[in-house]
């Protein structure tokens, strides 16, 4: 064995042992503190050795080498010292900003976190949450919630279905166990058929049957001022959404797709500050217009639009047939999986909701395409000022990292990158680098996104808006813009 491949082995096995010392930190953290750690931007609970030493590879996306996990580490030990209230704190962030400034660690990290250290234990709000419709997103949104039960300050409380079979329940429970698309469920799942129950880690969810959304009664299961998920998209204006707030127990309701005449469509990251206390209904808007959005708002503001297109290839969905069939959409009833299928959009009309500026500037289109998740936007756009790839690119991924958009546009530059390999991603929208075209002032943007899980994480931040919950998260975007 040469002397290099010792080396190697031994980095490995000093990288090991750091994961195995870090990941009862971070579930200390969350569990004891509600503090979720991140790694620019990708959640490091519940990872395995091998997937908190993978996250650390990952960060040469933005430091342009591998993170040294030994650091993290250090970093970690110092935050459990700290007594740290609710908070949701980017490490590899605040390791950045820590080597640029000289000091003792931990008088930098209590500097940085000032308005948490030491609040742990203060009372944080709860909301109950129900999932009215267990589809593709209700049973990813169940997993979310579940995953940060206790400590977001949303707590699933039930779903509503109507009932399909004596043996209903426990076909929803299978559901959610096991997915082919986003895997198994990470926990333990028990069906109490008598009781019309779901034990899912801990958090017990009230399975109710109903045919109406104005015919149930939360406060007979012990539910109060509920946020009603309506994952159904039956109703999508505020007189049928409304008849959510008919039912006592029930106080405001989201809609998981673009909601029609005066319903607010919110991007979260764009126009959230639209939410207002008094607002009851609102629209997550779609998936697509979820990943565009904030990536179109990023140019605008940088470059300016002057028009473009918006070309979606989006992966099927449960509205198509599985093989050919009557459809009442054009098109529509060809079988998904053999076909490409041209289709219409309102993605980029539906930008102009949340982002006023660009209204009338954009055209779109959609072709489905066979395969079950991850689709990608082609913006081809008007530039009002002339730019380079390099200068483009070179902006976005500064924006993925360090601006208040960091949540919902992710940036990767990777030639082997294909679909698949963003199934799971938590951001809106990620931008493939290698991909841009820039002609002076036209540019051809490609961005991807896992349009279920996605776009989940995006409905459940508007969830927690609607609720009034406000998580901090360090570092402070205005100290990454100006530090």
């Amino acid at each position: 064995m040469t002397d290099a491949t010792t080396a190697r082995l031994d980095e490995w096995a000093k990288k090991q042992t750091a994961a195995e010392d870090l990941i009862p930190l971070v579930g200390r953290l969350y569990r004891e503190n509600d503090v979720l750690l991140t790694l620019f931007g990708r959640s490091l609970l519940n990872k395995s050795v091998t997937g908190m030493i993978k996250a650390h590879r990952y960060a040469r996306h933005f430091l342009g080498a591998e993170l040294d996990i030994e650091k993290t580490l250090d970093l970690v030990r110092v935050l459990a010292e700290l007594d740290l209230g609710a908070a949701r704190i980017d490490v590899g962030r605040l390791l950045e900003r820590a080597e640029s400034r000289s000091g003792d660690l931990a008088e930098f990290l209590r500097s940085e976190l000032a308005p948490v250290v030491g609040a742990a234990g203060e009372d944080q709000p709860v909301r109950d949450v129900v999932l009215y419709g267990f589809g593709r997103i209700g049973r990813l949104l169940a997993r979310i919630l579940l995953d940060r039960a206790g400590g977001s300050g949303m707590r699933l409380r039930a779903i509503v279905v109507r009932r399909g079979g004596p043996d209903d329940i426990v076909k929803r429970a299978s559901l959610l166990r096991r997915d082919s698309v986003h895997g198994k469920f990470d926990g333990s799942i028990v069906v109490d058929e008598d009781a019309n129950t779901i034990l899912a880690n801990g958090t017990l969810i009230q399975v109710i049957y109903s045919d109406d959304p104005s015919q149930v009664d939360y406060t007979a299961y012990g539910i109060d001022d509920a946020i009603i998920v309506d994952n159904t998209g039956k109703w999508r204006d505020e007189e049928g959404l409304s008849k959510h707030l008919a039912c006592p127990g029930a106080s405001k309701v989201i809609l998981t797709a673009p909601g029609k005449g005066d319903v607010k469509n919110i991007v979260f990251g764009v126009n959230d500050s639209d939410i207002l206390d008094s607002d009851t209904v609102v629209s997550a808007a779609s998936c697509t217009t979820n990943a565009i959005t904030p990536v179109l708002k990023a140019l605008n503001d940088r470059f300016g639009v002057r028009n473009g297109h918006v070309e979606t290839v989006h992966s099927f969905t449960n509205d198509q047939n599985l093989i050919d069939n009557f459809h009442k959409g054009s098109r529509r009833g060809r079988a998904a999986g053999l076909n490409m299928v041209l289709t219409e959009t309102g993605a980029a009309k539906a930008v102009a909701k949340a982002l006023p500026e660009l209204k009338g500037k954009l055209s779109g289109n959609a072709i489905r395409v066979p395969t079950p998740n991850v689709s990608m936007a082609i913006l081809n756009l008007n530039l009002e000022t002339a730019t380079s790839v390099g200068e483009l690119n070179e902006f976005l991924r500064q924006t993925s990292m360090d601006s208040p958009l960091r949540n919902q546009v992710d940036y990767v530059a990777s030639p082997e990158l294909v679909s698949s390999d963003l199934v799971g991603s938590k951001r809106a929208g990620v931008v493939d680098g290698l991909a841009t075209i820039v002609d002076e002032d036209r540019a051809v943007v490609y961005v991807w996104y896992d349009n279920e899980f996605g776009y989940s994480c995006q409905v459940v931040r508007c969830v927690a808006a609607m609720a009034g919950i406000d998580t901090p998260a360090f570092p402070r975007a205005e100290a990454l813009v100006n530090g």
